[in-house]
């Protein structure tokens, strides 16, 4: 199986604006890409950049894509290994652009053979309950988000932290205080604290019951993680710390944390995160399965990959809960309050509506 040709599209999506504590976000910069084989299968892919974490914007995600497509065109649509390795000699990183042209391989991979994605994967069906987000706000407007989340029936909340160290611990006393001691809390500083603040503000916060904290200082600190590890009481997440398998190999030899975010979008797709889970687990690292702002369509690959590895054990996969003002996809996953459930459709099981794709900018390689 061969491919044929791609439909590249700027895949903008608007959303309610999302602070966390290296900028806000106006509208979710997808890439969705739909690639057409030789054997009458489509296989679709999409990314989410955000540029002040990964360096990556919806622009030069586009721009890459047009090189991968032609790269691609005529060659071997199944043969993951070889196509992904093509794209990693072409160019350095970019991850975030890489991960929409390795999801479309395993939805082809996996409607190849007829099974769900999951099934592909090696995994069975189990339940998966995500957590629900709360961005940077006023300490009182994230404690009634925190009540209102409750009321929803959610039992975790994530809270982004990492601006002042003061105002940050008010913002979880206010949170605390309002929902009461039976929901958990996980924090996301999102690189915005030093040393001297991370410490402080973790040694203080642990009063309030912290499940674990993600990514407390900027990356080029992780040489200071595992005293961090030492001083904390609140288990350390690496995040922006793990970009690939040999990032989780580092962080593990080095008791850098306690725990690891796996992002597609981060981390160039499936095929890199399996190698960072398996790297994980041999080590007795749990995994968390993140986002950034995909829409349903990535989410569904998502939880696809969470149900294959019963490693990732944390789940933040509420990226269409945020804020998002549209949802053009055609089939995928659903939201049951925290639960998401899925299907048994052959391949991740999930499209967007032409009429939407048609108002985009995009391209046909």
């Amino acid at each position: 199986m061969r491919f044929v040709s791609f439909e590249i599209y700027k895949y903008s999506i608007p959303i309610e604006p999302f602070t966390i504590a290296t900028g806000t976000m106006e509208y979710a910069q997808n890439l969705f890409v739909r690639a057409h084989t030789d054997a009458g299968l489509t296989g679709v892919g999409e990314c989410s950049a955000f540029p002040m974490i990964v360096g990556e914007t919806q622009a030069t995600c586009y721009e890459m894509a047009k090189d991968f497509a032609a790269l691609w065109k005529g060659k071997d649509a199944l043969d993951i290994e070889a196509r992904m390795a093509e794209l990693h000699l072409y160019t350095a990183k970019n991850y975030t652009v890489k991960s929409a042209f390795d999801m479309l391989l395993y939805d082809l991979a996996a409607k190849n053979v007829n099974q769900p994605l999951y099934q592909f994967l090696g995994g069975e069906k189990r339940k998966i309950e995500t957590d629900i987000t709360i961005g940077i706000a006023a300490p009182e407007a994230m404690a009634a988000s925190a009540l209102k989340f409750k009321m929803q029936g959610y039992q975790k909340i994530k809270v982004k932290l990492g601006k002042k160290p003061q105002e940050d611990l008010e913002r979880i006393r206010q949170i605390r205080q309002t929902i009461g001691p039976e929901i958990k809390l996980q924090l996301d500083a999102n690189q915005g604290w030093g040393f001297d603040d991370a410490v402080f503000t973790l040694q203080n916060l642990a009063q309030y019951d912290i499940e674990f904290c993600e990514q407390p200082m900027r990356t080029y600190n992780d040489e200071r993680l595992p005293e961090l590890c030492q001083l904390s009481p609140i288990a350390i997440m690496a995040d922006e710390s793990v970009y690939t398998h040999h990032d989780a190999e580092r962080i593990i030899r080095n008791k850098a944390a306690r725990y690891i975010n796996i992002k597609l979008a981060k981390s160039g797709g499936i095929h890199e995160a399996i190698k960072i889970n398996q790297i994980a687990e041999q080590n007795n690292i749990r995994c968390m399965q993140g986002g950034m702002l995909e829409s349903r369509l990535a989410l569904t690959a998502n939880v696809h990959f969470a149900m294959a590895f019963k490693n990732i054990c944390f789940f933040d996969l509420d990226t269409c809960l945020l804020g998002h003002l549209a949802d053009p996809v055609i089939g995928g996953c659903k939201y049951n309050i925290m639960e998401i459930l899925l299907d048994d459709t052959p391949g991740i099981g999930a499209d967007v509506d032409q009429d939407y794709l048609d108002k985009l900018e995009s391209i046909i390689i």
